[in-house]
């Protein structure tokens, strides 16, 4: 699976931003698509999962109720919207996918991983 992550850059604090990661190279359906970030001098972290068995997309507490993850089969893409973003929010974002049935959670289980898109919100 090639991953290709898009749409980060500079926002205030409340403002949205929504990233799009493509996927491509085997069946889309099959993968765990997850969104995790990785602030400075951090470890990276994780921030939303949605599973491809059709269970409920899962989120950090730290963004539940601001960011929402979604797919769209058709187009093997899955999105990132973040609204009321915070300063604590920046960092760069990667998208990642998993075949495998471990841990949604476990950033080690996750085998394909997109290049990072930036972002970043000033207070």
């Amino acid at each position: 699976v090639q991953l290709q992550a898009s749409g980060g850059g500079l926002v205030q604090t409340g403002g949205s931003l929504r990233l799009s990661c493509a996927a491509s190279g085997r069946t889309f359906r099959a993968v765990d698509m997850g969104w995790f970030r990785q602030a400075p001098g951090k470890e990276r972290e994780f921030v939303a999962v949605m599973p491809w068995r059709g269970d409920r997309p899962r989120y950090a507490n730290s963004v539940m109720g601001r960011f929402t993850i979604s797919r769209d089969s058709a187009k093997d893409t899955v999105y990132l919207q973040m609204n009321n973003l915070k300063p604590e929010d920046t960092a760069v974002y990667y998208c990642a996918a998993k075949t495998n049935s471990a841990d949604i959670y476990s950033i080690r289980d996750y085998e394909y991983w997109g290049r990072g898109t930036l972002v970043t919100v000033s207070s």
